[in-house]
Parts: C-alpha cells; sequence; structure tokens
C-alpha cells in the first residue's frame, strides 16, 4: 500500500508568509546548486551541510570549505536539497501542512520553530552516530516538526491522498491523524531498520524533528488557539478575524482542488 498527500481541508485565517518564504528560498538555492559543477556542488554540499563529526567531535574540514562555523550548519543544511524528488517531496508538505501551523502561531513565532525544529532534527540524527562524516541536508527535519504539531492542532482535518493498493488507485479523503501517525510509525522503523552508520535517508532525523513539534507546539501556539481540533475559544476567533469579514466560510484548497 501507498498513499500520497495532495492537499488538505483546513482553512487558513493568514497569508503564510514564511512558509512561501522558505519554499522560496528552498527552490531557489536548489537552483544554485544546479548550476554548479559535480565537484563544486559536492564541496557546496560538505561545506554547508551539517557533518556530525565536525560539530560533535574533533573532526575538521578543509580549510578551503569551512566556510561557516560548524554550529552554523545546523541551520544552513536545511536549506540544501540532493535532487528534485527530494527537493519536491519536502516542499509538497510544506505547502500542505505548514499554512495552517503557520496560521496556529503568528510569522514570527513561526520561523523560530521551523528553525529550531530543523536544528533538533539534526542534532537527533548527530548523536545518535557523532562519528559520522556524512553530510546531512534538506529541510524534512524542520517540516517534520512542522507534522508533528499540525497533528496535535488539527488532528481530525482531512488529507486528501492518492492512495494505491498493488492496481487500486484512487482519491480519497483521510484523517490527519492517520496520515502523520502512518508517516511517523514509518520514520520509526524505517529507523530501526536502517543499517547502522549507513548514508541515505536520515530517519532519526525525521523523528527527532516530529517530537520536537509535538513538544513546542503548547508554547508557540498563540493564546486561544486550541489543541487536539478542538473549538477555537470566542477570544480567539475574534481577535484573527478582522471585524469587517463575515463568519469563516467554504475553505479553499490547495492547487490540486
Amino acid at each position: 500500500m501507498f498513499f500520497f498527500p495532495l492537499y488538505d481541508d483546513n482553512p487558513c485565517r493568514i497569508t503564510p508568509f514564511v512558509t512561501w518564504a522558505m519554499i522560496g528560498l528552498c527552490a531557489m538555492i536548489f537552483l544554485w546548486q544546479m548550476g554548479l559543477s559535480d565537484e563544486a556542488g559536492e564541496q557546496a554540499v560538505l561545506a554547508l551541510g551539517f557533518v556530525p563529526a565536525t560539530f560533535l567531535g574533533d573532526a575538521r574540514l578543509a580549510p578551503d570549505l569551512a566556510l561557516v562555523p560548524p554550529a552554523a550548519t545546523l541551520v544552513t543544511s536545511m536549506f540544501l536539497h540532493g535532487g528534485l524528488m527530494h527537493l519536491g517531496g519536502n516542499m509538497l508538505y510544506l505547502w500542505i501542512f505548514g499554512n495552517n501551523v503557520e496560521d496556529a502561531m503568528g510569522s514570527g513565532r513561526f520561523l523560530l520553530f521551523y528553525l529550531l525544529c530543523g536544528i533538533a532534527a539534526a542534532l537527533a540524527q548527530g548523536l545518535a552516530d557523532p562519528d559520522s562524516t556524512v553530510p546531512m541536508i534538506g529541510a524534512s527535519g524542520a517540516i517534520a516538526g512542522i507534522l508533528g504539531a499540525y497533528l496535535l492542532l488539527h488532528p481530525r482535518a482531512n488529507v486528501r491522498v492518492l492512495l494505491v493498493i498493488i492496481i487500486y488507485v484512487r482519491f480519497v479523503n483521510i484523517p490527519a491523524v492517520f496520515v502523520l501517525g502512518a508517516w511517523f510509525a514509518l520514520q520509526i522503523w524505517s529507523s530501526l531498520s536502517a543499517p547502522a552508520g549507513a548514508g541515505g535517508v536520515a530517519f532519526l532525523a525525521h523523528v527527532g524533528g516530529f517530537v520536537a513539534g509535538l513538544i513546542l507546539i503548547p508554547f508557540f501556539r498563540l493564546p486561544g488557539v486550541p489543541l487536539w481540533g478542538q473549538a477555537a475559544s470566542p477570544s480567539f476567533e475574534v481577535s484573527r478575524r478582522p471585524p469587517s469579514l463575515p463568519p469563516r466560510g467554504p475553505w479553499r484548497r490547495g492547487p490540486w482542488g
């Protein structure tokens, strides 16, 4: 069985500027990466990716690759991607789930939340193998934090997915609690079954980012924003909706619906 999320039916009260900015920034940096030669691209990943051994151990990069301090790569690594599918999958999840999480905490808090989840994700992977010299890149750890926050905020929201079971293909609505719960369970299973020290997907980073999102969302949400899909308090509804607008009506779906 395979399912691929396309969009959710969850309305958003604000313009998600930070979500859009993260998507645009990652896309622009990826285009810059694609313009590099193979050798220069590998050097960029080494210089700006998160290498656990240089941050947690005694390893050091060659002087010409030490463009930023090792601690700074906790952030710079979030904006590099290893290929079009890597970028596209991450940005799709950010597009679907990021706007509602940004709506729940405001753009400034959301930016800090995004960065903290990405840092927590990198550290989770790095602490599990502190001697690793394999650079970690990608926004998936930070986006995993968004998924964790979304799960606590909107577990009953419907996510439109492409469901594939052998030759059975259909578009269905599945509650977010099942979509995100299944995704998290897959990351845990993959992290336990992946060979120690192997390269590839940093599943522990996904787990760490997701858990960070679960832990942080109660502190980052705006006053009155409920958890577990409960009705918002009257003060939140009044404060977040301009007086000139009518009560919230039908939502707009994403670009696929």
